[in-house]
């Protein structure tokens, strides 16, 4: 691998990412390319945008971060042979060359605009040595004279190299005139010795190319490159001995002839090493070619890669949890977690640096980090951070909110030039404009899952500034909650519609015991007379609602 380039470490959030999961990895990767110029951090996203982080990196200029689904370790970061493919064209004898040069026993046959076109192989090269007895098999292979010559170590003497011998055999011409007459026959090669005679005798054939062995261009009679030239017949000529020539000769037949180019097995760059081991102990190949997002050759795969697989480098931000990671979070090397959750299910190998307070958002641990950094803050990256508070602290109305958070806010808000209020209202409008939504996106919008023992539950927070908002969906997200259970294997499910100018949330719920769970967490006067549960002043999931749950279940056990 070249030490000049830069190891790259991903910064992401969690899975149906909000604001403070993407403004925060932006953030922090900012900095951390600051205070680290070895490496290269890079801010990624774990799911599709909501409306309000659309909105907020529309409104700050900032392009939305690449989609990862999976951080497994894959062909793409491991450093495996990248050699470049060979034309079709190039000769057995070139072929088995550059196997030698490289040491290698596979060549990947490439076209110029570099898909595949087969593999050529030693064995395939050795096989077609055995072929000796099919004195046509130069022509069906539509072999080059430049080819030719170079095999055999030869000098154009008439013609051109680039042509291509494509009728007729391969001939001696040796014995009296008249055998030379009777063995030889339009369009064959001949090869023949200085011998003028026989070299005009073979002329008389009308031969595409005439090898000329064991001479020079110099030496060659003029009467006969000038009746060759008449009949356009090629001439070549070797220092080679007639029997040496004949020997060598099938070495110049191109490798596309031998190839192999049915039910090739290939790679792509994002094959988890996983799959690739998996695929690999069925097949008995050396070597593999690898194939990048166009189809096209990229390098050689072979099974001693395997033994030097390097994991991608992560840094998670905004969660802590192995079930909200992206998925293969388990075959990643984390390096760092900023996080403001509870403690989760990820464990590591190695000691990392984790940094996890109690505050309502990710992005105030970062804003304290610059401010730790002494490293200056961008009016994008502050208005990024400054969104994220306001977002996960309902504009300072959640329970999780702390003086902590207010205080970065307002500073933020100075960096980045702009009213809080004015943006708060802005972003919850843009998050609350479900009409082009399906209930399946609108759920997924902020939906995280959750354990308790041996149950596994998930809760989708949906919040609006106004009740007519939410009233639109309830049905809907009703009948996705069900298929939700099914699809996620879950024992429940529970939807915060919650309304945040008035600090109050509609719980919803589906599965066995969710009623019951949750008439345990927040009393029977929770329900109201049309049989739903409200929670007045319930604002956040992570402080209010998900902590009560968890005590009901484990109380019920």
């Amino acid at each position: 691998m070249n030490e000049d380039v830069k190891q790259t470490v991903w910064v992401v959030g969690h899975r149906n990412p909000d604001t403070d999961s993407i403004c925060a990895a932006i953030s922090y990767a900012y900095l951390k390319n600051k205070v680290d110029p070895a490496h290269e951090y890079l801010p990624k996203k774990a799911g599709e945008l909501n409306g309000e982080t659309r909105y907020v990196l529309k409104r700050f200029s900032v392009q939305e971060p690449e989609t990862v689904t999976d951080v497994s370790t894959q062909i793409c970061d491991i450093d495996f042979r990248r050699t470049a493919g060979v034309n079709g064209h190039l000769s057995l004898k070139r072929a088995w060359e550059l196997m030698e040069e490289l040491d290698v026993v596979t060549l990947p046959v490439v076209r110029e605009d570099g898909l595949m076109e087969g593999l050529i192989v030693n064995g395939d090269i050795a096989k077609s040595y055995m072929n000796v007895i099919d004195n046509s098999v130069l022509s069906r292979a539509r072999t080059q004279y430049r080819n030719i010559i170079e095999t055999i170590d030869g000098h154009m003497v008439v013609g051109n190299e680039h042509a291509y011998f494509t009728k007729g055999k391969v001939a001696v011409a040796a014995g009296s005139h008249r055998t030379i007459r009777n063995d030889i026959d339009e369009d064959d090669l001949v090869m023949v010795g200085n011998v003028l005679e026989r070299q005009m005798v073979a002329l008389e054939t009308r031969p595409s190319c005439i090898i000329v062995t064991k001479t020079t261009p110099e030496e060659l009679d003029p009467q006969f490159v000038e009746e060759a030239q008449d009949i356009d017949c090629i001439v070549i000529t070797t220092e080679y001995d007639t029997f040496t020539a004949a020997r060598l000769i099938n070495q110049s037949i191109p490798i596309r002839y031998f190839m192999t180019k049915e039910k090739l097995v290939t790679f792509d760059l994002d094959d988890t090493v996983d799959e690739v081991r998996e695929r690999m102990s069925k097949i008995r190949h050396r070597d593999f070619p690898v194939l990048d997002e166009q189809h096209r050759y990229v390098g050689m795969f072979s099974r001693r890669h395997l033994l030097n697989t390097s994991k991608k480098q992560i840094i998670l931000v905004d969660h802590n949890e192995r079930s909200q990671a992206v998925e293969g979070i388990d075959e990643a090397e984390i390096l760092e977690i900023i996080d403001h959750h509870r403690l989760g299910s990820l464990e590591t190998i190695q000691p990392i640096y984790f940094r996890n307070m109690p505050l309502g958002c990710s992005s105030t641990i970062i804003y304290l980090m610059y401010q730790e950094q002494g490293v200056e803050i961008p009016e994008y990256i502050a208005g990024l951070m400054l969104s994220a508070i306001l977002s996960d602290t309902l504009m300072f109305r959640s329970p999780t909110c702390t003086e902590t958070d207010k205080k970065a806010a307002e500073s933020l808000s100075v960096i980045a030039g702009v009213d809080i209020e004015e943006l708060a209202m802005n972003m919850f409008e843009a998050g609350s404009d479900f009409g082009s939504k399906t209930a399946r996106e609108i759920f997924y919008t902020d939906f995280k899952t959750f354990y308790a023992g041996e149950i596994a539950f998930g809760v989708s927070q949906i919040s609006a500034v106004t009740t007519k908002q939410l009233d639109q969906m309830r049905q809907e997200l009703k009948d996705e909650m069900i298929q939700v259970i099914a699809d996620k294997g879950l024992s429940m499910v529970f939807v915060m519609l919650t309304n945040i100018l008035e600090q109050k949330t509609e719980l919803l719920y589906e599965g066995g015991n969710a009623e019951h769970y949750a008439l345990m967490a927040f009393g029977e006067n929770s329900r109201d007379t049309e049989g739903r549960i409200m929670l007045p002043g319930v604002v956040s999931r992570k402080k209010q609602l998900v902590p009560p749950i968890i005590e009901a279940i484990q109380r019920d056990e």
